[in-house]
């Protein structure tokens, strides 16, 4: 996600800043990572439902992190698992491209041993992106609402009067 500053048409997020304002450093940093979370849980089952599925196992491997380096956090959507190695080869393709065998080995193709086989390439199948684009609006959402929620449960703050209205489109979001 972009800096706060794109996110100026989302109504009431300046008033949930005010309140982050108010706390201490690491419990500010929390709620942050909560609210990050959140946003970030709203794209992961679409990113998995954009999956073209073989076996599942890259769809399985989703998970969502979060990172703080000094005083910026980030939260991702990454491949973990079995399949982690594919993700970037099934989002944005392949070239053609020749496979060789180790060193002294074969490789089987269709029942006929070769030194090497000629992969023809893969088209792109975009899942992650179409899934931040499209929720991007939900995403933001659902971090304002984690914010508004916490702040008032957790950490005893008014936040009633806060109204959250999203109306950033994904390009004014994600850049």
């Amino acid at each position: 996600m972009q800096a706060m500053a794109d996110l100026e048409n989302i109504k009431g997020l300046a008033e949930l800043e005010k309140f982050m304002d108010q706390l201490t450093p690491k419990i500010a940093a929390n709620v942050a990572r909560g609210a990050l979370r959140a946003g970030m849980s709203v794209v992961k089952p679409v990113a998995a439902s954009n999956i073209h599925k073989v076996s599942g196992e890259l769809a399985k491997g989703l998970k969502i992190g979060t990172r703080r380096r000094g005083v910026l956090i980030t939260s991702n959507l990454k491949a973990t698992g079995k399949h982690r190695s594919i993700a970037h080869l099934v989002e944005f393709g392949t070239q053609p491209h020749n496979i060789a065998a180790k060193f002294g080995g074969m490789l089987s193709f269709l029942n006929v041993l070769r030194k090497t086989v000629h992969h023809p390439g893969a088209h792109p199948h975009k899942f992650m992106r179409p899934a931040l684009d499209g929720q991007a609006r939900n995403a933001v959402n659902a971090v304002a609402q984690y914010m508004r929620t916490r702040l008032a449960t957790k950490e005893g703050l008014d936040t009633a009067h806060v109204t959250l209205e999203g109306d950033a489109a994904p390009e004014e979001v994600w850049g």
